[in-house]
This record gives structure tokens, C-alpha cells and sequence, in this order.
């Protein structure tokens, strides 16, 4: 709100007259009112239309105020329209000469972009900034939905194809389906996908950057050539007006938070260089371009550098003042010109300054997005992992046992098909991030009948077993099928003991069984050289819930799975530190 301010009074405050008429300060606060953003509710058509009535007797500032509040208030096409003719209107007022004219049209348009852009900037950082977290919702249903396709073309159709084939009990077509579908849900999540990428900053900002540099040198150029310098200068001082406007906007295009433009040590002097050069003119002085050079100062002041850059800028300023008081200029004249000076580094500053912070509150977003999506990848993946690895391993050892047993085989493809339906439905969950109802005791039960049927003979603890809160109770389930999915996978097991108790607030759960990994001791999954990340899927299951996972061989062989979870909290509630110990 202070670079707004200050703005506004850059573009209504003539320093040849400090005290404004009442016209003027009406004009300028009416336009307060537009720009402010805690007074913007005020706005609307009658505030207009007082500008507009105040604006013959305003003073010179009062075209660019009301070119920004037409484009801030009126909709549509028509307000470019109406800016355009705020602009003409500037024109015809000052007809005594070319320049005259020029300067006040050229005033117009540029003091009025950069007001409404300041203005309007402001308002898009304060909408952006409020609606930060809306693009990363909008990321996260995207990706649900292409996950649900993906998964539905591989997993899902290889699950319905299981169903189908259990029907015309074709066991080994099962296998081969159940084993790619098996290795594919192992598979850990790819890179996240790239967000799209819009202009760095809304669409009019980079246009009235450039239409108010193009404008200033356009009135700079006609304000030479009427100032009639001798011929050999002319070129030079032309050159020199495009190097410094040209350089200005050049520092003033939307970057990274604390990213100087490419360098910027060397193009920062030229442009004080050529900026100061016409101070020195051997005729008069001409203190225009200084305005450029030191908002040029301002825009590149960074971290620690930012009091030097100040004090870059106070210097400027002030050499400005008395470089005109030394060669003899008017101090009303001195004044206008020193004014001019602050007032055109102020705009261009504030027109820079929105149009970075913009930027930024964008990139947060993306950032935020990005996050969110890769996030929704993890944990998709990891659920495919648990929820359906456990399954899809059931299916291939009743398979297995259908084509041991010929006997037993219509029992065992209806115990498939079964299964298959079951997985299919969590697929179906997984991308919308439905709750899949999971039961230890439902679990306990399935699990028995699929070791059994591997040859594994399940040991449970005594009964009866403690009744725990259902969100412990379904995260119980879901180690008890990574359990079982890893027996099953990745050893060579003929008992397994499941065990839990309950002791004050802490939940113990443990699952044991006495086979070797395939490829020797250690972390199974990775010694089958699958890659998996079933144990660190557990694990952070685990943790986000308050608890800790241990998994690990256990001495004379075996392997074992061990949960400590606080039942009381169902979840890390300090968010301090996972349990540590019985």
C-alpha cells in the first residue's frame, strides 16, 4: 500500500505547485478510494463519474488517474476504449505545441497503465496468494483421475480378465496374469508429471511494462528534438535516452525471487553512465533519464545489499539537485526536476515491485502443486503396493495349488475369482482415496486360509484378542497382509505366529515366521532384488499414525514385523517423535 501511495503522488503532485487546488485533492483522493484495498468497496460508477466531472480543473496529474480508474472500474473492451479517449482528451487540452501535446498524451498513457497495473498487480497477488492452495486441489483430482485410468487399464484389466478366466478355469493363463499384474503393483512410483507452466506474471503485465517504457521514450525522443541540441548531440542523446529506457525495462522484467537479471553488474553503471551523461550537456542539463536509472536501483536491491542500493538511490537523487544547483538552474525548476526524478523511479519501481511479487506468489503455487501431486503419486503407488500385492499373491498360490490338486480345483478358482473381485473393488478406491474397510479380524481370517494353503502353518496369539480402535485395528490389517504378501513372495516359511497385545496405551503387534529370505538374511524384499518398498510403505504408515516399525531377521532364522502402536492417540498428535519403545 505505501509504494501505492507513493505512486499516486508521483503522478498527481506538481512540485511548482505543492498545495493542490480543491479539484485536485478531490481527484486524488477519490482515487485513494480506488486503489486502496481496504477502501476498494466504495468503488464503482458514481466514483468515476466524480473523476471524470473533476478532471478539466485537476491539474496535470488528473489524466492518468482517471485513465487508471477507467480501466479499474469499467469492464470489458469498452474500458480500453474510454482509456484511449481519456488519453486523446489529454491531447487536445495542451495544444500549444508538439511537445505539449505528446507529453500529455504520452502522460496519460503511461501514468495510467502503471497506476491501474500497480493497483491491479496488487490485487492479483492478494487473489493469487488467497487461492495458493486451490491449483494444488485442482493437480491432485487431476492426477486421482489419470491414476484411475492407468490403473484401471493395467491392473484393472488384468483383474477382470482373472474373473473371466476363473470361469473357464484356464489356471495358467491366471498365473502368468497374476504374476505380470503382481510385479507391476511392486513397481515404485515414476517421476511426478510436469505442471503447465502459464506466463510468469497475468497477461497485461509484461504489455504495460513495455507500453509505459515505449511511452516515456517516445515523449523523451520529441522532447529532444524540440529541445533543438546542437546537431553532433542529437544522435548521442537519442542513443542514450533508448540505452537507459531500454535498460530500465530490462532490469525490470519478472524474475526469480532474488535473481538478478544476467549481468546486471555491468549493465546497472552503463545505464547511471548514460543516464548522468546528459546532466553534463554543454547547453543545459537534461535530468530526465535519471528517474530511470535510479528505479533501476531500486529493483535490483537484494538481501544484505538492499541498505547499499538505498543509499545508492539517496545519492542519486541528491546529486541530481545539486548538480542542477551548480549549473545555475531555478530552484522552482530544480525542484520539478528532483521531483520528477523520485517520481518516475518511484513508478517504475512500484510497477516492477507488484509484478515480481506476483511472480512469486505463482511459483508458490506451482511449488505447492508440484508437492501435492508427488504426494498423490506416493501414496497411490503405495497403496496399490499394500492394498493389492497381498491379493494378487493369494491368487497365484491358489492357482498353484489348483494345478497341484486337480481335485480341489473348482474350490480354488472360485476362491480366486473371489479375490480378484475383492481387489478389483480396492483398485477402484485406491485413486479416490476411499477408505477400503479393512478388518484385522477379517484379514486374520483370509490369512490363514491362503498360508494353509501354501503349506504355512499359522500360529496365533492367545485368545481372545483385544479390541482396538478401528483406525489401529485397520492399520493393523493392512501390516498383517504386507506380512503375509512378504511370506508368501519372498521365503521359504512353514510357521508363522501372529501375535498382539494391548498394555496400557500402547498396541503390540508382531508377525513372525522362520524362513530364509530367497537371496540370504536382511531386508527380504530388497534381498529378492524386487525393490520393493512394502516395509517403508509400513513404516510411514506406522509413523504418521504416532507409532514405529521394525522389521528384521530374528536370531536362529526368520524374519519378524513389529508394530508399536500408542491406541489412545490414533495419530502423532504433538508430531514430536514416533513411540519409542515398550
Amino acid at each position: 500500500m505505501v509504494v501505492i501511495l507513493v505512486v499516486l503522488l508521483g503522478v498527481a503532485l506538481d512540485p511548482l505547485h505543492p498545495l493542490p487546488n480543491g479539484p485536485a485533492a478531490a481527484m486524488l483522493a477519490v482515487q485513494i478510494v480506488h486503489s486502496a484495498p481496504r477502501l476498494r468497496w466504495l468503488r464503482g460508477p458514481w466514483s468515476l463519474a466524480a473523476q471524470a466531472m473533476l478532471f478539466p480543473w485537476a491539474g496535470q496529474g488528473a489524466p492518468g488517474l482517471l485513465a487508471a480508474s477507467v480501466l479499474l472500474i469499467v469492464r470489458g473492451p469498452a474500458r480500453w476504449v474510454i482509456f484511449t479517449g481519456v488519453v486523446a482528451v489529454a491531447g487536445l487540452l495542451n495544444l500549444e505545441d508538439a511537445y505539449t501535446c505528446a507529453n500529455a498524451m504520452v502522460n496519460a498513457l503511461s501514468q495510467g497503465l502503471i497506476v491501474f497495473g500497480v493497483t491491479r498487480l496488487s490485487d492479483l497477488r492478494t487473489e493469487l496468494h488467497a487461492a495458493r492452495g486451490e491449483l494444488a486441489t485442482e493437480s491432485v483430482v487431476a492426477e486421482r483421475e489419470r491414476a484411475s485410468l492407468a490403473l484401471d487399464s493395467v491392473l484393472g484389466s488384468s483383474l477382470s480378465a482373472i474373473i473371466g478366466l476363473a470361469a473357464k478355469a484356464r489356471t495358467e493363463k491366471i498365473l502368468a496374469l497374476a504374476r505380470e499384474a503382481a510385479a507391476r503393483a511392486r513397481e515404485t512410483p515414476g517421476p511426478p508429471v510436469e505442471l503447465p507452466r502459464s506466463d510468469l506474471t497475468p497477461r497485461l503485465a509484461l504489455p504495460i511494462l513495455i507500453a509505459a517504457h515505449t511511452g516515456f521514450l517516445i515523449v523523451s525522443a520529441i522532447y529532444l528534438w524540440e529541445a533543438r541540441p546542437p546537431a553532433w548531440l542529437l544522435p548521442g542523446a537519442l542513443l542514450a535516452v533508448t540505452g537507459v529506457i531500454g535498460l530500465q525495462l530490462y532490469h525490470s522484467l519478472p524474475r526469480p525471487p532474488g535473481v538478478r537479471p544476467p549481468y546486471a553488474a555491468w549493465t546497472l553503471p552503463a545505464q547511471l553512465v548514460l543516464a548522468c551523461l546528459p546532466l553534463l550537456s554543454p547547453d543545459q542539463p537534461y535530468p530526465q533519464l535519471v528517474g530511470f536509472a535510479a528505479g533501476s536501483v531500486l529493483v535490483l536491491r537484494y538481501g544484505r545489499a538492499a541498505w547499499a542500493m538505498w543509499s545508492i538511490f539517496g545519492a542519486i537523487i541528491l546529486g541530481v539537485c545539486a548538480t542542477l544547483l551548480l549549473r545555475g538552474v531555478a530552484s522552482g525548476e530544480n525542484l520539478y526536476w528532483t521531483f520528477n526524478a523520485v517520481a518516475i523511479s518511484t513508478m517504475f519501481y512500484g510497477l516492477a515491485l507488484h509484478t515480481g511479487l506476483v511472480f512469486q506468489v505463482r511459483e508458490a503455487r506451482l511449488a505447492l502443486a508440484e508437492i501435492a501431486v508427488a504426494g498423490e503419486r506416493r501414496r497411490i503407488s503405495r497403496d496399490v503396493h499394500d492394498l493389492l500385492g497381498y491379493g494378487l499373491s493369494a491368487i497365484v498360490v491358489k492357482g498353484e495349488l489348483a494345478l497341484r490338486a486337480p481335485e480341489r480345483a473348482g474350490q480354488e478358482l472360485a476362491g480366486i475369482a473371489q479375490i480378484a473381485r475383492r481387489a478389483l473393488a480396492d483398485l477402484r478406491a485406491i485413486p479416490r482415496d476411499d477408505d477400503p474397510g479393512l478388518s484385522l479380524e477379517t484379514e486374520l481370517a483370509s490369512a490363514r486360509e491362503i498360508l494353509t494353503a501354501a503349506g504355512v502353518t499359522v500360529h496365533l496369539g492367545t485368545a481372545p484378542w483385544p479390541r482396538v480402535p478401528q483406525p489401529v485395528d485397520a492399520l493393523l490389517a493392512v501390516v498383517l497382509r504386507e506380512a503375509v504378501t512378504n511370506v508368501l513372495r519372498h521365503s521359504r516359511a512353514r510357521h508363522c505366529h501372529v501375535e498382539m497385545a494391548w498394555a496400557g496405551e500402547l498396541v503390540t503387534f508382531r508377525v513372525t515366521d522362520d524362513g530364509v529370505a530367497e537371496g540370504g538374511a536382511g531386508d527380504r524384499e530388497a534381498e529378492a532384488g524386487t525393490g520393493g518398498q512394502g516395509i517403508a510403505n509400513l513404516a510411514g504408515r506406522v509413523a504418521a499414525m504416532g507409532g514405529r516399525l521394525e522389521a528384521g531377521p530374528v536370531p536362529g532364522g526368520g524374519f519378524e514385523l513389529l508394530v508399536l502402536q500408542p491406541a489412545g492417540l490414533c495419530g502423532d498428535t504433538d508430531g514430536v517423535e514416533a513411540v519409542a519403545g515398550v
